[in-house]
Formats: structure tokens, sequence, C-alpha cells
């Protein structure tokens, strides 16, 4: 055998196509019992496969792991995947916002095809088999027959990350890698709702949209919108600021984004005196009753006269009591370093071992960044892997 991949998510997948393409006999190994599961529960809301963005924009979205991904970005980026899943015969389009989808909006369909195609080039595909370390040249697993030990060429490593653990990414490799030497960055939730003790009062506004609004924090700002829960708040709009908002940024709040404070306050200032709270913030900006709801719970001593009002509106504190847990998270951040790989993504510690995904530490913002990064990464882990190889045996 040439070579093993460990993990049937997108890197994965990726790089067995990709060793496969180059004429190596591949094995991939799934501790599930199907592959692609994570992918198939991104499709449900509609697979967001990447992001036309100009390539420069759509790198520096990765923030500190922008420079580590550039070169891989750009040798397969949004174009890229476009490009490779309409050769799997899947159509896309792009939406308003930039995001491309497959027209079917189903990542059912995507996997049989990319399936079909790596059965169609001889990879082998090992479901249930559990990967249980490494012992010298051989790699363990537990299997439905029995223990297994396999001795491959070259290994690519694409284990996920430490959240959605029924699905497959249940972090476990940690344990095996810091025992073998590789330099780890703990994990931390990505794209994660965040909590908050909410007053009686907002019960009746869980599930509420909050939107449009500007969300601010520690420089960092977006216009979208956000979701109330019973837990606290989650949606878009939060998981784009969720680096900041994980570090302890404070979290404010532009409940009238299209208004500036001055005309606001004008607005308000023009209300009947004896009108009340409610009224006049309906009256006279159009406020939705949730956003009434978080003033009051926010600011609930704030004067009702129109200036301090308004500035109440353009910059409202939303304490927050810290991420959820991490297993809620759509993405983790964290896992193997940067310093632990060399440029083909090679494990220094481990030699002909190779790893991709979401398993490498680095951090995505939802929008498809999330899936091109892993489908880049496990092409170059994939590519580097049959170069150690050397010629197809």
């Amino acid at each position: 055998m040439d070579a093993l991949v460990i993990g049937g998510g997108p890197a994965g997948l990726m790089a067995a196509e990709t060793l496969a393409a180059a004429g190596r006999r591949v094995v991939l190994a799934e501790a599930k019992p199907s592959v692609g599961r994570k992918l198939l529960m991104a499709g449900k809301s509609g697979l967001n496969l990447t992001m036309d963005a100009d390539p420069a924009a759509f790198c520096r979205a990765y923030a500190t792991g922008a420079d580590w991904l550039a070169p891989l970005l750009a040798d397969f980026g949004p174009r890229e995947v476009a490009a490779w899943a309409g050769d799997l015969g899947i159509e896309v389009f792009t939406g308003s916002s930039g995001r491309v989808f497959p027209r079917s909006m189903k990542a059912s369909p995507l996997l049989r095809a990319w399936l079909a195609r790596l059965v169609g080039r001889g990879v082998a595909l090992r479901t249930r088999w559990r990967w249980l370390g490494l012992d010298g040249n051989l790699v363990t697993f537990a299997t439905p027959g029995g223990q297994r030990r396999l001795a491959p060429r070259a290994t690519v490593l694409a284990l996920g990350g430490g959240s959605w653990a029924r699905l497959g990414s249940d972090g476990a490799w940690a344990g095996i890698l810091a025992a073998e030497g590789v330099p780890l960055a703990p994990y931390r939730p990505s794209n994660v709702g965040f909590a908050r003790t909410w007053s009686p009062a907002m019960a009746r506004h869980f599930g509420a949209p909050v939107k449009p609004v500007r969300l601010m924090a520690r420089g960092g700002a977006v216009l979208g919108e956000f979701v109330i829960s019973a837990q606290g708040v989650e949606g878009g709009g939060i998981y784009a600021l969720c680096p900041l908002l994980r570090e302890g940024a404070v979290l404010t709040l532009d409940l009238i984004p299209g208004r500036s404070e001055t005309e606001a306050a004008s607005r308000l200032a023009a209300q009947p005196a004896k009108a009340s709270l409610s009224n006049r913030l309906r009256r006279a900006l159009g406020l939705a009753p949730v956003k009434i709801a978080l003033l009051r719970e926010c600011a609930p001593d704030v004067p009702r006269d129109p200036t301090t009002l308004a500035a109440a509106l353009k910059a409202l504190p939303l304490a927050l009591d810290g991420p959820r847990p991490l297993d809620e998270a759509i993405s983790t951040a964290g896992g193997v370093m940067r310093s632990g790989l060399d440029a083909g993504l090679m494990l220094r510690a481990r030699p002909g071992t190779f790893a991709a995904g979401e398993m490498l530490d680095w951090d995505a913002p939802t929008g498809g960044y999330l899936l091109t990064a892993c489908l880049a990464t496990g092409r170059h882990a994939g590519r580097a892997a049959a170069r150690w190889t050397g010629p197809p045996g």
C-alpha cells in the first residue's frame, strides 16, 4: 500500500483523491459507519462551498492563519473549488452575499459523486476503523474484525477538530500526537454561540432574530444579525466576531445601523413627551420588539432624554458569559501548530506522516472559508504525500 488517509471528512477525501490521481494505491480509514457526516450536516442548511471573493480579501478572513494558508489557497481557492464541484457534475451558483452553493442546495449529490470518483480511482474505503496510534512504521486500528496494523509508505491524518463528536470530530487524536512530540495548541470553540443569563422578561423573545444590527468588539465590526436563545446569543453576526469575543472583548450593538445618532435623537425628540418608551422607539425609529427588549435588558436605567437614548441605541453593551461548550461549536481553532509541520504539512516529529483540515491550528469564519481551507490543505498534504512515496508502486 502506498498511502493511508485517516479521516473521511472533506480534507481526508480530498487527500485521497489527490493521491489516487497521482497513481498511488490508497486506503481511506474512517471511524464512523460512513464518511462525510459533518459535510452532510452542513448541507442541511445549504452547503456553503466557498465564497466568490477577491483572493487577497478571501485569504485575509483567516486572520492569524492567513500567511500560513495563503500559498495553499492560491493553489486551490474559491475558483478552483467551484470548478472542482463542476467536474463532479455539481452545478453551483453565487448568492447575493457572494456565498457559493450547489444549485440543489444539498450535500448528498456532491458526496455521492465524490465517492464514486474515489472508488473508480481505486481508493479502498474502510469504515468503522478507529485509529489507535502509531508503533514505529505501523499504524494501528480497532476494526469490526479485530485489531489491524498497516504499514503505509505515507500517512495523511485528517481527523477533524474538537467539535461535533457525534459526527466523528472528537479530538481524541490529540493525545496520540502529543505523545509523539507534535506541538499542539489547545482547542478553542469557533463559530459558536455565547452564553448569557437573561431576565425572565426576555423569555418571550427566545428564537427571535435581531436584525439589522451592527455588532462591534475591540475594533472588529460586522453588519448582520443574530438570534436570542435561552442559552444566550448565536448566529452569523456572533460567529463573525467569535475570535475577539472568545478572548474577552466586549460586545457592543448598534441597534439602528441605518441612522445616525443625531437623526435618531431628532426623531425621538419629535415624539409626544407623554408617550411610553416603547411607543416612542417604535414610532420614531421603527424599532422591533426584540430590540426594545434588548435596550431594557442591557440599559434599564437609560434616561428618556432623546440624546442619551439615541447614544444608547448606537452603542449598547451586551455582556456575555463566555462561549458555549466546545462540542456545540461549528468548528474549532487549535490543533497541530505550524511550527510542527514542514511546507508540505508533514509532521516534523513523524517523517512520512502529514496532517490536513481542521486538525491544524487555523481559524475560519462561516461563509465557505472553513470548507475551502479543508479542501486546500487536504489537496496540499495529498500532493506532498504522493511525492514522499516516490514513483507509484
